[in-house]
């Protein structure tokens, strides 16, 4: 006997699925540098979680889209883009629901200091727009990399 309802597990299926895509496009976008197409994927107000880090200048409480996909922007102002990697590791979806896990690095332009470190980051989608972006990643090594040598 199956335990699975039919309406539920088509609607968590559709959910899933529309996930996958927009956090494809945002992959795409954040790759591309195409802070237009990010505006447009994030929802007009986010639940955004970076922790703060007075000592790193593009990390900051964030909460409209055009602030969350600005994020992507000053990243690259502060950072030498060349030295710029991440990888994802694990993906995951469960309905409207996303975990990206990997390993990111790079080096800030201000001191030539590297940071790196392993990275988490949930994301909800809901109505096709991002709702939800936590962030968990090394901030040690990061806020390390802008101190003056």
């Amino acid at each position: 006997m199956s335990t699975r309802f039919p309406a539920t597990t088509a609607h968590a299926d559709a959910d899933a699925e529309t996930t996958r895509a927009v956090v494809g496009e945002f992959l795409a976008a954040r790759l591309a540098g195409d802070t237009g197409r990010l505006v447009a994927l994030f929802a007009d107000e986010v639940d955004w979680l970076l922790a703060d880090n007075p000592a790193v200048p593009w990390i900051r409480p964030r909460s409209t889209a055009v602030e969350c996909a600005a994020q992507f922007t000053e990243l690259m102002e502060h950072t030498v883009p060349e030295d710029a990697r991440a990888s994802v590791d694990t993906f995951l979806v469960d309905g409207k629901d996303a975990v990206l896990m990997g390993h990111l690095s790079g080096t800030v332009r201000a001191t030539g200091r590297s940071f790196q470190g392993p990275f988490a980051l949930r994301l909800t989608v809901e109505g096709g727009r991002i709702t939800r972006h936590h962030l968990y990643e090394n901030s040690l090594s990061i806020a390390e990399a802008c101190a003056a040598p």
